[in-house]
């Protein structure tokens, strides 16, 4: 495994934001990720939440937006954030939908052609990533969390559901939260996976989450004012399957917040803070 080329460094409350490339095994090109280093990182390895972005997204989008990087300073938090699909090589017909393909990648691993010889997302979070991370950066690789965004906070619950034995925290802002029974889920797995919908089951985190409960609490919060809420993305739905597990779960309702990103800074410190109680009493 070779290191990560650092792309940029830039002093941030007292820590560094940094911008990194790599070549990745799992996706057969170039991948790009962020990383927040507190500073407690100068002196010791410190906790690390992974952030997957949504639809549209790189690398850049929570480190930019988000506003994160005060609050993960004060806990001693490291940040991670990658790109949410390859970029190349390209697949043709990968830029013809906004919501499928290029910058969205949906975080699993396709297993129809064309898309299955780059589009693996889920190996490269939950796999690749986590590797290069523990090997160059000072990570507590025992204290990790994932959160994420709309199609991120999809991919954080499954990455968490399908490995509570790698994730000791998970929260999402917002998620896909049953995929299999909306219109970008339709048609994000159907390309991917294929027309078997039992294949989906393992990337819908309410079919999970109604198996097997995740050992700590879930926190989702979703804007009442978010477009989207009602076709795409389902929170209700989640919360019934949680019920089938006895799976502690916050689900906040947000009067007045859309999807964006004002959201996201709003209530990311909440966010921060159910990671980082959650991640020192491992």
């Amino acid at each position: 495994m070779s290191a990560p080329t650092l792309i940029s460094e830039h002093g941030c409350f007292g820590g560094v934001q940094r911008f990194y490339k790599h070549d990745s095994s799992e996706i057969r090109g170039p991948m790009k990720f962020s990383v927040y280093l507190p500073p407690q990182a100068r002196t010791g390895k410190v906790p690390v939440l992974y952030f997957l972005s949504g639809l549209t997204c790189t690398e850049e989008n929570f480190p930019v937006k988000s506003h994160a990087q005060q609050v993960a300073a004060e806990l001693g938090l490291m940040l991670i954030s990658p790109d949410t699909s390859p970029r190349e090589p390209r697949v043709p017909g990968d830029a013809e939908n906004w919501d499928f393909g290029y910058s969205a990648g949906f975080y699993v691993d396709a297993t129809a052609a064309p898309w299955s010889q780059y589009y693996r997302m889920y190996s490269y979070v939950t796999r690749e990533l986590p590797q290069i991370v523990a090997a160059h950066l000072p990570s507590q690789a025992d204290a990790t969390g994932i959160f994420g965004h709309s199609m991120g906070g999809h991919g954080a619950l499954v990455c968490a559901l399908r490995n509570p034995d790698r994730y000791k925290s998970v929260s999402a802002f917002a998620p896909i939260a049953a995929p299999m029974q909306c219109p970008w889920g339709k048609k994000a797995f159907t390309n991917y996976l294929g027309t078997d919908t039992q294949s989906w089951r393992e990337y819908d985190a309410s079919e999970l989450v109604a198996r097997r409960a995740f050992p700590g609490p879930i926190l989702i919060d979703q804007g009442a004012a978010d477009p989207f809420l009602v076709e795409q993305l389902m929170p209700e739905k989640f919360s019934a399957a949680a019920g089938k597990s006895g799976q502690v779960l916050n689900v906040r309702m947000q009067a007045g917040y859309d999807h964006g990103y004002y959201f996201i800074q709003t209530f990311v410190a909440d966010h921060l803070r159910h990671h980082a109680q959650q991640l020192k009493m491992s």
